[in-house]
């Protein structure tokens, strides 16, 4: 018989999706017993009611409150309202497939490790969100982290969302409360600084929607290079030339173009990595509709230069220590 297994969800207005997320989780392809526990914060739609539902129905589903709306805040307060020795992080508008538990689960096994997780599958419906995917898959677009362009399966730095041994979040106190970004890359830095082992398996695709407009993608990704600064402040030689190149691009280009009226050959730093990326779209973009591989500069641009402005812009009082005495083992006890 598998091991039991708890499904913890954050979620937050996500009214149109919950329901058939849950219940991709409730008929997972798995033989050992699953409980699914929703940490709902204060959603401007129907997501509460929708939750409440569900579990008024399902004696497996269980609804906890996350006043914070945040998200460490939600997988903390889950975790502590599960009971079962294995425990799965899913989104509320994750896709899983019917096998992604008991891969997981087998992999825990043979592995040893104590956080199994697997490819952020960004798939889109409109031309630009199919842009995005495209770009989120190719290391033009995000580098060479193997969750999101694939690869051989082993040892990694961190995975999409995560199936992991419940001893393994007791020991490092779960997710910090301190990061609204970045929490899973956080996390498993110090559950691999206390031993442990964080394992990449290629086997388990997750479906995910990208962002729908470049105005909704900066944001994020803005947010993403804000967060990824503070986890290297906290974390000392957390950082390597992957993440140093998009603000590295950044201040290249502002540079380049505020000094090309005193010395015009400048112009040719940011003309470079325009002509670089306008050079990389057709062979990164094979296969793709036109009205999408147009747009596949744009998103390149977008992504590269907010990521790489939120990481140089990202201000040290977001960093303030804990205080003294405090411990994210008082989470749990």
């Amino acid at each position: 018989m598998s091991p039991s297994v708890s499904v913890i969800m954050p979620v937050l207005n996500e009214e149109r999706h919950l329901r058939e997320a849950v219940q991709q989780v409730l008929d997972q392809d798995y033989d050992g017993a699953i409980e699914v526990v929703l940490a709902v914060g204060p959603s401007r739609d129907r997501t509460q009611e929708v939750a409440d539902s569900i579990a008024a129905a399902d004696p497996r589903v269980t609804v906890v409150a996350n006043p914070t709306g945040r998200t460490p805040n939600a997988l903390n307060a889950a975790i502590e309202a599960s009971r079962n020795e294995i425990v799965a992080r899913v989104d509320g508008h994750a896709m899983l497939p019917k096998d992604y538990l008991r891969t997981a689960v087998d992999t825990l096994r043979q592995t040893g490790a104590d956080n199994v997780g697997g490819i952020m599958a960004a798939e889109g419906v409109t031309a630009f969100e199919q842009a995005v995917a495209r770009a989120m898959t190719s290391k033009i677009g995000v580098g060479n982290a193997a969750f999101h362009v694939g690869g051989e399966g082993g040892p990694a730095d961190t995975v999409y969302l995560g199936v992991f041994r419940r001893e393994a979040l007791e020991r490092v106190g779960g997710y910090d409360e301190h990061f609204q970004r970045a929490q899973d890359w956080e996390m498993n830095h110090r559950i691999r600084e206390t031993g442990g082992l964080v394992w990449f398996q290629p086997k388990m695709r997750v479906s995910y929607r990208p962002r729908p407009n470049a105005r909704a993608l900066a944001k994020q990704y803005f947010h993403y290079g804000r967060w990824r600064r503070v986890v290297a402040r906290t974390h000392q030689g957390t950082i390597n030339l992957r993440y140093l190149a998009p603000p590295a691009a950044v201040l290249g280009i502002v540079f380049g173009l505020a000094l090309t009226p005193f010395l015009w050959p400048a112009v040719l730093v940011p003309g470079l990595y325009l002509a670089a990326i306008l050079a990389a779209t057709p062979l990164t973009g094979r296969g793709l509709s036109g009205a999408a591989l147009v747009r596949l500069p744009l998103v390149y641009v977008t992504m590269h230069l907010s990521w790489g402005a939120g990481f140089l812009t990202s201000p040290s009082r977001l960093s303030k220590p804990r205080p003294a005495g405090t411990d994210l083992q008082d989470l749990f006890h």
